[in-house]
């Protein structure tokens, strides 16, 4: 373990010493690394490594990482579990899968939140169960073990972990997916592609609030706003489909 690591670092309130963080964590997570930078490194939340308080990057770049292994292995997943299936349906249950509700729920239930070092006002403004930074959390320590242990141990983690999220997403028990309804929507008329624009960004780094536009065709459909881009789009896409008139006006 590289010395800052050994350091003792504020989490969840209080001061506790980050080789206990680690021991916790690995515990929670079921894993032996063989590099803990990388477990250090994956919980340590932009507003944390722009206060200086750490000697180690954000996890931004690890959750770039998670993201295209989670797409990936549940990718697979699908294409040999259910091969009755067209590319249509797949992409659906992928997307329902790897939603950022879906994601959160598994991160909050392995209580990463917990163990994040993050600013004290991103902690105040109720950053460690906003649902954004959970999933994000969770895409990033996926990234950190797909680099210390390889695709097969990544996708076990995966796999193992979203596997009453996958039961919930053949059950149809889960949280709408905006944007793919939109899309499939509006692909059946067009072969144009849906876009989403940042239209804007409000608050401080801690309680940053997005605002998103969906435009198709040149036109835009709907606008929303949510603590992260991909909440904000999703916000948007229901809007769109909630003006059914406009919608209409579009895929005529």
């Amino acid at each position: 373990m590289s010395p800052w690591c050994l350091k003792n670092l504020p989490v969840n309130g209080g001061i506790m010493n980050t080789e206990d963080t680690i021991k916790n964590v690995s515990k929670r997570l079921g894993v032996k690394w063989k590099n803990t930078d990388l477990l250090c490194n994956a919980l340590t939340h932009s507003s944390f490594s722009a206060e200086g308080k750490g000697r180690t990057a954000s996890n931004q770049r690890l959750e770039f990482l998670g993201d295209a292994v989670l797409e990936l292995v549940v990718s697979e997943y699908l294409y040999h579990s259910f091969p009755q299936y067209a590319e249509g349906d797949l992409t659906k249950l992928r997307a329902a899968i790897v939603c950022e509700p879906s994601l959160s729920r598994v991160a909050r239930k392995l209580g990463l939140g917990d163990y994040l070092y993050m600013s004290r006002g991103e902690e105040k403004s109720g950053g460690r169960d906003r649902p954004s930074i959970l999933a994000d959390s969770f895409e990033s320590v996926l990234g950190a073990i797909y680099l210390d242990q390889g695709l097969e141990k990544a996708g076990q983690f995966a796999l193992g972990h979203l596997e009453e999220v996958i039961a919930d997403v053949l059950e149809g028990r889960v949280d709408r997916d905006y944007k793919t309804e939109l899309q499939e929507i509006l692909q059946k008329r067009s072969s144009s592609t849906v876009s989403y624009v940042i239209l804007k960004e409000d608050g401080p780094a801690h309680n940053r609030v997005f605002t998103a536009g969906v435009v198709f065709m040149g036109k835009q459909l709907g606008v929303g706003a949510g603590h992260s881009k991909k909440e904000a789009e999703q916000q948007a896409a229901r809007q769109a489909l909630l003006c059914q008139a406009s919608l209409e006006e579009v895929i005529r």
